[in-house]
């Protein structure tokens, strides 16, 4: 069995695979205050609640987008999983050949996303995932990453309203019965979620004219990705494990003979 770590800025997703079978997952608060004892102890708590045999865990590997995290977990992985944790960075096979200008610039959680859908679903395809910030990632049908967009994320956009403008209440990020809201809070449910769907299609849209294929499949992740799914039909398939799944497939190429 393999343990997999995904820090992100605002979610750690940590997730246990024998083989290619998911066997536990569970999703953490990215706290820069936590110590490595504090996020370790959790962890195992939480896998052991679980009934997954950590003693039978035999490696690790963690992708990373947060820095500031980086010491902590690699040091709550030596000290609880007696383990030094394989990390996406330079220098790992991934199977994609990286055709940005500088591929150290690409985040980790992009790579390992995009390794997940090119070796599940096939490609070409775009990979969106809708966290803290939106991204999308073109792959061509040769296991090209060709690029992508980098977008607001919608709890993002969310906050930053009700923050800069005072008199704008926090709300829900559901969606509103129709366009035209008769309160603020629907008239802003309308202008974020209605808005945000409207910058997805159109992104897509353009990425899929530029790549000039036929059949690109759309595969979404992230936490608000079923938010766009259910309003839109440029979205072919959503998984909510796409980044644990990708970190799996990085492992076994690079420990396996």
């Amino acid at each position: 069995m393999i343990l997999a770590i995904d820090i992100g800025n605002t979610n750690v997703k940590c997730g246990v695979f024998d083989g290619d079978k998911l066997l536990s997952s569970l999703r953490l608060s990215s706290s820069v205050n936590k110590t490595s004892d504090e996020f370790g102890m959790t962890i195992m708590g939480l896998l052991k609640e679980r009934n997954v045999d950590i003693d039978k865990i035999g490696g690790v590997i963690m992708s990373s987008v947060n820095p500031n995290m980086n010491y902590t977990f690699e040091h709550l992985i030596r000290y609880y999983f007696g383990k030094k944790p394989l990390v996406v960075g330079a220098g790992l096979k991934t199977g994609l050949n990286i055709k940005y200008d500088n591929p150290r610039e690409v985040g980790a959680d992009r790579i390992v996303g995009s390794v997940a859908a090119y070796y599940t679903y096939g490609g070409p395809c775009i990979v969106m995932d809708c966290g803290t910030a939106t991204t999308f990632n073109a792959i061509s049908g040769k296991g090209e990453f060709l690029g992508g967009a980098i977008g607001f994320g919608l709890k993002t956009g969310s906050d930053a309203l009700t923050r800069s403008a005072s008199k704008l209440p926090k709300v829900e990020l559901t969606r509103p019965d129709g366009a035209i809201g008769r309160t603020t809070i629907t008239n802003m449910q309308s202008g974020l979620i209605f808005g945000y769907i409207g910058m997805v299609e159109y992104l897509i849209g353009k990425i899929k004219s530029e790549m000039n294929c036929d059949k690109i499949k759309v595969v979404a992740t992230g936490g608000l990705s079923e938010i766009v799914a259910a309003e839109s039909k440029v979205i072919d398939v959503v998984d909510r494990t796409l980044t644990l799944r990708g970190l799996n497939i990085i492992y076994k190429m690079n420990t396996e003979g």
